[in-house]
């Protein structure tokens, strides 16, 4: 059996501002519980006056 962890800019591990170091921390501490990275995208996320921004979404997994 997998299990799955949802990784994005709105984590725990970023404090409200993403950083690519702080991201590569949150990997690595993540692949150290047994986490490996499935899948990583940009998705669009709507605005909340019309616009949009992207967030970047890391998809983990790991056998249970």
């Amino acid at each position: 059996m997998k299990q799955y962890k949802v990784l994005s800019q709105k984590d725990k591990w970023f404090s409200g501002k993403f950083d690519p170091a702080k991201l590569e921390d949150a990997i690595n501490s993540y692949a150290q519980q047994g986490w490996s990275v499935k899948a990583a995208f940009t998705a669009e996320i709507p605005g909340l006056l019309g616009g949009a921004r992207e967030e970047a979404i890391i998809i983990l997994e790991r056998d249970e």
